[in-house]
């Protein structure tokens, strides 16, 4: 009589049953899912860091603006603006410098300081930067 093994390759459905990340883990799929996990981590890193660039970028641009519309002011008006605000609504004049009040790439105000700090012919515009505190070391000049 023939010996019959005494295990088989007999899968009953609910024993197959399972969470989703066992069954990642079992056979070649974990590699998939690794590499598949590690494409998303870098495509959302990759988005962060576009967006953190185009934030900077407009930080610029709004700081180059505020510039030209403080130097326009200072020849016409004589003096410097006391804040931004002066050069959306600028005193005893109808001429608007600015639409309205440059903000930086994360919607926050720009400072204004006129005279400058170290030079006092100049004026320093700044921003916050990414922590939005002119304690922390990434202001934006």
């Amino acid at each position: 009589m023939p010996r019959r093994s005494s295990s088989t390759n007999v899968t009953l459905p609910w024993e197959r049953r399972g969470t989703l990340f066992r069954q990642l883990l079992r056979g070649p799929r974990w590699k998939v899912g690794l590499a598949a996990l590690a494409l998303v981590g870098l495509a959302a890193l990759t988005v962060e860091t576009a967006a953190e660039r185009s934030r900077l970028r407009e930080t610029r641009a709004a700081i180059a603006e505020a510039h030209r519309a403080i130097a326009l002011f200072r020849a016409q008006v004589g003096r410097c603006p006391r804040s931004t605000t002066e050069l959306v609504h600028p005193p005893r004049s109808r001429t608007r410098y600015l639409r309205e009040v440059p903000k930086d790439g994360w919607g926050r105000p720009l400072w204004l300081r006129c005279p400058g700090h170290d030079d006092p012919d100049g004026e320093d515009v700044l921003s916050a930067g990414p922590s939005g505190s002119f304690l922390v070391d990434d202001n934006i000049w």
